[in-house]
């Protein structure tokens, strides 16, 4: 099985597969995901936080230049 393939909880808000270790995202903890489409991103995001029942804080922000979006898992 090829390591492009997207998996469930992979997003790509700029058809740029991110991976993310959703396991190891724990209550109190953030991720910076850099992007220039942050609605698609929050979007994706926010489906699969809904899915494993985490609650999430997001803010679009700019991070060392970058665009993009930070979220925080709350709970």
């Amino acid at each position: 099985m090829s390591d492009k393939v997207m998996k469930v909880d992979d997003i790509a808000p700029d058809s740029v597969r991110i991976v993310i270790d959703w396991d190891a995202f724990t209550v109190g903890a953030s991720m910076f995901i850099p992007c220039v489409d942050t609605s698609k991103a929050k979007e994706q995001v926010k489906k699969i936080a809904l899915r494993k029942n985490y609650e999430i804080l997001d803010k679009i922000c700019v991070e060392n230049n970058m665009l993009g979006i930070r979220f925080w898992r709350t709970a």
